[in-house]
């Protein structure tokens, strides 16, 4: 068996910093644009994936916890599971990121992991619908995280794998895309099943099974023959960090990840019940209104993404995009702490949608322009999806903090106030990051990264 080649070390940089020759993609990875097949079925089963992962976070689990505890406990209770669930997301991620990056099979890196993580997934959610008590559904919940991370980690990869630089802005705007399209899709099925738990769960899971198999068949996953060498022990032990010494650039995008995601969930988390206790809707008003809601939120999102994520390539800056959308998401934050009726909360929804649609598609594109290694793209985006699964850990207890501030009763004008700050300081983060692209005489795209250390 041979030896992995060796890296070049660059003229004038370090070896860390330099254009990598990747075992898989070849220089500085893909340099043919992917086909649309390709781009297609990545976006379907990112569709699929999403509408399953994020419709408990949104709606469903919310209404599964109400069945099995008091409502005035559902709220905290609700936190908890998700906060819980989070951490196995935490680990998995990166976990199988990594394990991905060194699979010798004939099949490829990442299809594997994605084939047999759907199966798991809709077995996990089948153990959350049939849940009779909260330590089961908190068992369940916690392997669908692990499940479902075991298909997002390999699945986010292959836009690194198979996206060349200059068509990254467009496909990652699919991320963000088919993130809220699948949590409007969840609104909708919470809508139609909020009665029958076992099809509010199964039926999204199964449904994400089907993508997640079809883009398995269509991907290009090229197989490597030899196992990189990732160091034994400590090689796996460092597969959570990559150093923001060297690569300053990963570490301040990973810092403003964790920090808006942490806004967004103290919002996603607490949205259901916001609307029932301060607007004054009733159950199946507040979800009904919250499908709207989305719904508006996510026409204003798809719109702006794609506009964000084609600019953000033709004029080569994604940081002024990822800081503007990041601060207007804040402000939407703030209004919606002196919101009190239905017609505002649909305006502040159209308000972050838009925001956010240009935040996820040039955030991404970002974050995959300054991943330290095109070898390890799984295990770095595992590493920067704790900056994704961690604030969901925390949001609960955040907000249960935040809500207990001041009078008696949950305190939303502390919470969204909360989320709004942190959401500033998610902007003010980007600020330090030295990412530079360049057009080249052939009109591919190359970026410069700023090391250090």
């Amino acid at each position: 068996m041979s030896n992995p080649p060796r890296r070049p070390k660059p003229t004038g940089q370090r070896a860390s910093s330099g254009p990598y020759v990747s075992l898989v993609t070849g220089p500085s990875g893909p340099t043919e644009r992917a086909s649309k097949r390709v781009v297609t079925t990545m976006a379907l089963a990112q569709f699929g994936l999403f509408v399953a992962l994020l419709a408990p976070v949104t709606v469903s689990l919310a209404l599964k916890t109400q069945q099995l505890v008091p409502g005035d406990q559902a709220a905290v209770v609700n936190g908890n599971v998700l906060s819980i669930a989070a951490l196995f997301a935490l680990v998995a991620n990166p976990v199988i990121g990594r394990l991905s990056d060194i699979t010798l099979s004939r099949f490829g890196r990442r299809r594997p992991w994605m084939f047999l993580g759907a199966i798991g997934f809709v077995a996990s959610l089948t153990i959350v619908a049939l849940a009779p008590n909260v330590p089961v559904l908190i068992a369940g919940w916690c392997l669908a995280q692990l499940t479902g991370n075991a298909i997002l980690g390999p699945l986010l990869a292959t836009i690194a794998d198979q996206v060349p630089p200059e068509q990254r802005g467009s496909v990652s705007a699919n991320v963000g895309v088919m993130q809220n399209v699948g949590i409007l899709a969840a609104a909708f099925v919470a809508s139609w099943f909020v009665t029958d738990m076992l099809l509010l769960f199964v039926a999204p899971a199964v449904f994400a099974l089907i993508t997640v198999w079809l883009y398995c068949f269509v991907l290009p996953d090229r197989a490597i023959t030899t196992r990189p060498d990732v160091g034994g022990w400590k090689g796996l032990l460092f597969t959570f960090w990559v150093n923001p010494l060297k690569h300053p650039d990963f570490g301040w995008v990973w810092l403003s990840r964790f920090l808006l995601t942490l806004a967004s969930f103290l919002f996603v988390a607490f949205r259901l019940f916001f609307l029932q206790e301060e607007v004054g809707l009733s159950q199946q008003g507040a979800v009904d209104t919250l499908t709207m809601g989305v719904l508006i939120y996510t026409i204003a999102l798809v719109i702006t993404a794609k506009l964000g994520g084609w600019l953000s390539d033709r004029m080569l800056n994604r940081k002024v995009f990822v800081i503007g959308s990041t601060a207007v998401f804040a402000v939407g934050l703030i209004l919606l702490a002196h919101t009190t009726t239905v017609p505002m909360f649909y305006v502040v929804e159209a308000i972050m949608g838009a925001a956010y649609g240009v935040y996820v598609a040039v955030d991404t594109a970002l974050v995959v322009d300054v991943l330290p290694n095109p070898d390890d793209a799984a295990k770095d985006l595992g590493v920067l999806n704790i900056a994704n699964a961690l604030p969901q850990s925390l949001a609960g207890a955040v907000g249960a903090f935040l809500l207990g501030l001041g009078a008696v009763g949950n305190n939303y004008t502390a919470l969204f106030w909360g989320a709004g700050v942190i959401a500033v300081l998610g902007a003010l983060t980007i600020l330090p990051v030295r990412h530079r692209m360049t057009r080249n005489a052939d009109g591919t795209i190359t970026g410069s990264i700023a090391t250090r250390g």
